[in-house]
């Protein structure tokens, strides 16, 4: 993974398959607005959610002896384990079931136009969103729900120490942690080896599909090779790929095509040669956007090539 001269925030990163792919890091923006989005999207949930509750509750229950204000006690903590743990379970469950789908982003993520990835080109694993997800607990929220104790036992003429001055730090360390590295990862991206990129919204473009000989017809141009893909060989990429495929005929760098050129080739078993791997990319992409817009029309979708 390098640098890309001239752009902060833009990596070249190698994939596994040896594919030199340019993408560019998430602002700090980007992210605190996508946490702030999301955060407001559970607590608003989870409050339609009791008052639903409430209303149904109160409708079965009205006309019958049943007194909800004469509860016991053992039937009150019985009732607040039951909303912890469905607090527990919502809080979680909604960053690791999006951030574990294939677009890797919740809801604000996808709102703001970012995504997690793995570093080094490696797949998401589930063990990184775990690990991510439980150490924002731990930079951010438990720090605040801290403080928010302390505030409080402090309006009650609690004596709190230091122990305010110890929280404050610990929040500002960690709040101010994605701006002393070069790559704005916060302490959980570090240990689960990810990072959040900024999701790319370019459309597949029809002109692109259609540029050069080889995209129409698959001759080249330059040789005169002409470039027509089995079935089979189209089959082992998909939507993503093309994407990716997409981007990289855009920029035109030639390290980039040399390096796609000879991954494609490498796993569908061909072996043409050099110097035309521009004329050789356009067949595939051509062909291979067709076979998937054909396969899509008949309601299959391939999503990447481990789909």
């Amino acid at each position: 993974m390098t640098a890309r001269p001239g752009d902060r925030r833009t990596r070249m990163l190698t994939t596994p398959e040896g594919l030199l792919l340019p993408i560019t890091l998430a602002s700090r923006g980007a992210r605190a607005g996508a946490l702030v989005i999301d955060v407001m999207i559970i607590g608003i949930s989870l409050l339609v959610f009791q008052l639903a509750l409430r209303w149904i509750s109160d409708g079965v229950l009205s006309g019958t002896a049943f007194d909800p204000g004469n509860l016991t006690g053992g039937a009150l903590e019985f009732l607040g384990i039951v909303l912890a743990l469905i607090v527990f379970c919502t809080w979680y469950g909604y960053f690791l079931v999006q951030e574990l789908g294939p677009r890797g982003a919740t809801l604000g993520k996808r709102i703001t136009g970012i995504r997690i990835a793995a570093r080094g080109g490696a797949r998401l694993t589930p063990e990184a969103v775990i690990a991510r997800n439980l150490l924002r607990d731990i930079e951010i929220f438990y720090p605040l729900v801290a403080l928010f104790v302390l505030i409080v036992l402090a309006e009650a003429d609690q004596d709190i120490g230091v122990l305010g001055w110890v929280l404050t730090g610990w929040f500002a360390l960690f709040l101010l942690f994605p701006f002393f590295n070069r790559d704005s990862l916060r302490a959980g991206d570090i240990i689960a080896g990810t990072w959040v990129v900024a999701r790319p919204r370019t459309k597949l473009a029809a002109v692109l599909s259609a540029q050069g000989a080889a995209a129409v017809e698959g001759a080249s141009e330059v040789t005169g090779a002409r470039y027509d893909f089995g079935a089979a060989e189209l089959a082992i990429y998909g939507e993503k790929e093309l994407q990716t495929l997409e981007r990289i005929l855009r920029t035109g760098e030639p390290d980039a095509l040399s390096a796609v050129h000879a991954a494609i080739c490498r796993k569908i078993g061909w072996d043409p040669g050099a110097g035309d791997e521009r004329a050789f990319l356009e067949a595939f992409y051509a062909q291979l956007r067709a076979k998937l817009e054909s396969d899509m029309r008949f309601g299959k979708r391939k999503a990447d090539k481990f789909s």
